[in-house]
């Protein structure tokens, strides 16, 4: 069945079975920036916010949230406009494999729209659940470290 959803700002009929995952879903229709890592909530590689919130979408029944806003990594910035969180990953060196990145993207982008000046610790707090098995994490939260100075020096807000 087709039904609407919308996805990083935009209306979009998917199709779908009523027991999917909004993970699966996503990715069957194209969505594969939303990683399946472990399919168990583990892993967060398939993070998505729903209005704004991260999730892992592969705990999400997909029927249960057509009238929420689900935001993919590409929601708040490509790789020709990206947004200034993810130019941060770049020159951090945060992003390795990159397997997990748009998980950590979003639960960054989350906890820096509502915490503009984190400490270490919420960011590692933030960052709980995301695993990354390549950078030891440490360029990771530096990364968000770096887009927190930049909002703060630029007088910016997390869009």
């Amino acid at each position: 069945m087709k039904l609407p959803f919308k996805i990083n700002n935009k209306s979009k009929n998917l199709e779908l079975f009523p027991n999917e995952t909004l993970l699966n879903v996503l990715r069957n229709n194209d969505f594969t920036e939303v990683k399946c890592g472990c399919n168990e909530g583990e892993c967060g590689s398939c993070t998505v916010l729903l209005d704004g919130k991260p999730v892992n979408s592969c705990q999400v029944l997909a029927m249960s949230v057509q009238e929420k806003e689900i935001t993919t990594v590409k929601g708040i910035g490509t790789l020709y406009t990206p947004h200034f969180l993810q130019k941060s990953f770049v020159e951090a060196g945060a992003d390795q494999c990159g397997f997990c990145s748009p998980g950590m993207v979003l639960a960054s982008y989350s906890l820096l729209k509502e915490n503009p000046k984190p400490t270490r610790e919420e960011i590692l707090v933030a960052l709980d659940g995301n695993l990354c098995r390549c950078t030891g994490y440490v360029k990771i939260v530096d990364a968000v470290e770096m887009t927190a100075q930049k909002l703060q020096t630029n007088n910016l807000e997390m869009e």
